[in-house]
């Protein structure tokens, strides 16, 4: 490990926008909320703020992408394909531990099948990615009931843990070493390894006073989702909640569904586009012959929470699909985000 100092920061962000586009936390001048965005002044960056409103999924997973351009020529029937590709390196800095968590399973379902998604591939080759250890959860965590924090442990290219005025920077790959040695940053020494434990401990051991606002028991509620029993009456409480607008699905890390259509241009060209979807829609399962095998919406929240938290899911992508960020209950106007329905798992259970 190796210490940077607070005045050292501005070097390494300096040294990152040589080479990439700078993406990172910052409090928007409106609202004042914190958006995961692009930074056109790298001095936007704040590493001190709480989770931001958006996932960074959207930097390599956008919500509307042109995959393809292809032109059909009727008279010799010919078709000629064009990829497009206008992707620059990005460098992300400041992902919380549940976002670069979120991030790794992206990876594992784009890149960790049967088949590997080239689009996302070339997205994830030209990231740089720095996590920012949460020394203090938020009102909305619950992350150490997913096994996701509050330190990253995988998947970065440097992490940064505040200790005092400084930062402890754990080198995750090469790339990261190189930026390390490039810097001149000095080592930190056999204490500090220790020194990151106690800070991550006490981030642990204040969850209880500081994460007020959601209280997740994932472990008995993914017992009941794996087995399926779970009474129907709780499924359609909960649908009964639910609006069908897909919010939840946006501002999650780990969700992946998307559509792909063919749009017909002006030129004659046809542009191949892939455009995030959610399990939340009535036409996301719906057929030809308009047959649909979800239609009922206690259905399709029974399949979203299926997906986040049974064993099943757990054994493919080798962890939960949910990584305790809580945006899910913040932006759900039903009340329905996950950590209330465990809570009314976890109600049927008991019996309170």
């Amino acid at each position: 490990m190796y210490w940077l100092e607070r005045h050292q920061l501005d070097n390494l962000v300096k040294k990152l926008t040589e080479s990439y586009e700078l993406f990172g936390p910052r409090r928007d001048k409106v609202s004042n909320e914190v958006i995961f965005d692009r930074l056109a002044n790298p001095l936007e960056l704040d590493l001190e703020a709480p989770i931001p409103y958006n996932p960074p999924k959207y930097i390599l997973f956008p919500h509307y992408e042109e995959i393809l351009r292809y032109r059909y020529d009727r008279q010799s029937k010919q078709v000629a394909i064009e990829k497009l590709s206008h992707l620059k390196p990005k460098a992300l800095v400041g992902l919380r531990s549940c976002d670069l968590t979120g991030i790794l399973c992206l990876d594992r379902f784009f890149l960790g099948q049967e088949f590997v998604d080239e689009v996302y591939l070339e997205h994830r080759k030209k990231l740089f990615l720095i996590s920012n250890t949460c020394v203090r959860p938020f009102p909305q965590c619950f992350c150490v009931c997913t096994d996701s924090g509050p330190s990253a442990k995988e998947g970065f290219d440097l992490d940064l843990t505040r200790v005092g005025d400084r930062y402890l920077v754990e080198v995750g790959s090469k790339k990261g070493q190189n930026l390390v040695e490039e810097l001149g940053l000095k080592e930190a020494g056999e204490e500090a390894a220790e020194l990151k434990k106690k800070v991550v401990d006490e981030s642990v051991s204040s969850f209880d006073a500081f994460a007020l606002e959601n209280k997740a028991w994932i472990s008995r509620a993914t017992n009941r989702l794996t087995t399926g029993f779970i009474k129907p009456e709780v499924w359609e409480y909960i649908g009964n909640q639910c609006f069908e607008c897909g919010a939840c699905s946006f501002v999650c890390p780990t969700c992946s569904c998307f559509n792909v259509e063919d749009v017909n241009r002006l030129d004659g060209t046809t542009d191949r586009i892939r455009t995030w979807d959610s399990c939340s829609f009535e036409g996301y399962t719906k057929m030809a012959g308009d047959h649909n095998p979800r239609k009922p919406v206690e259905d399709r929240r029974n399949k979203r929470f299926f997906c986040k938290l049974s064993y099943s899911q757990s054994k493919k992508y080798l962890r939960p699909g949910c990584v305790g960020c809580g945006r899910c209950a913040r932006v759900c106007p039903g009340d329905i985000g996950l950590p209330n329905v465990v809570t009314y798992i976890r109600r049927e259970i008991t019996g309170d």
